[in-house]
């Protein structure tokens, strides 16, 4: 795959490729998720999946622990039943009890579906010299998948004190790697744009595939602002991780900034 980098304007399409890896979402699935999220968007209904969450209740075990009266009880319940989120369970004390039960796979569907048959992740930035070295180190060692980096005007060298943080923290980065990243993105690699300036810069088909705003810590150069860039990226990786599927156990379907 061939980056382009130039600017671009902010209503210009980007290209259909980044979030089509969700491509293995069954017909329906948004709108199923969009009526669970509604029926959760209410107060008394969100209090009653939170009670409901580690123990059964009967409709009106729930109204008395909730302040709510009956009818209003049975509003929810509704609500909650016909977005798949609850269902009953007779009695086998006195039959004519009923207990109210999550779904749990319902709010487990709530999470975005993975990023399917992804090979490799890509961090970029427009020297590649802090940000995306540190994601890159950071995502070999915690990450599904293999991890580069690479930028859009690469510096000679990784700053000096994204090296000294790495070793700190154990993470293997090689302080005179840099690459420029026609030379490093290819097809199946997902690209994470970690500054906004590789994210304006990069179009067609090399645009990003995921955005991740990290403020420049080498406009500040000091540790602490490396260290804070580094706590917003591993946060980011952590969430990320999860949702990567790679292409071997993906299901068949049919610088001025520095860094």
């Amino acid at each position: 795959m061939n980056a382009e980098v130039s600017h671009r304007a902010d209503d210009r399409p980007t290209p259909a490729r980044p979030l089509e890896r969700r491509a293995g979402m069954p017909a329906g699935q948004l709108e199923r998720r969009a009526r669970v999220h509604a029926a959760l968007g209410d107060p008394a209904r969100l209090a009653m999946v939170d009670l409901l969450h580690l123990g059964d209740a009967a409709p009106g075990e729930l109204g008395r622990r909730l302040g709510l009266p009956s009818n209003l009880v049975a509003h929810h319940v509704k609500v909650l039943q016909e977005a798949g989120l609850l269902r009953r369970a007779r009695s086998e004390g006195d039959r004519r009890r009923s207990y109210l039960q999550l779904v749990p796979d319902v709010l487990a569907g709530l999470a975005p579906p993975p990023l399917a048959g992804v090979d490799r992740v890509v961090f970029v930035c427009t020297h590649n010299s802090a940000r995306s070295q540190l994601a890159a180190a950071l995502w070999q060692r915690t990450g599904p998948t293999p991890a580069a980096s690479a930028g859009t005007r690469p510096a000679t060298r990784v700053h000096p004190r994204a090296v000294a943080l790495a070793r700190r923290l154990d993470l293997d980065l090689d302080p005179a790697r840099t690459a420029h990243v026609s030379a490093v993105v290819g097809d199946g690699d997902l690209v994470v744009a970690v500054c906004d300036n590789a994210h304006e810069e990069l179009t067609g088909a090399g645009a990003p595939d995921l955005h991740w705003s990290v403020p420049d810590p080498v406009r500040v150069d000091t540790d602490a602002a490396f260290e804070a860039a580094y706590a917003d990226l591993a946060g980011r990786v952590h969430r990320l991780a999860p949702a990567i599927t790679s292409r071997a156990t993906a299901p068949t379907s049919t610088g001025a900034d520095h860094v």
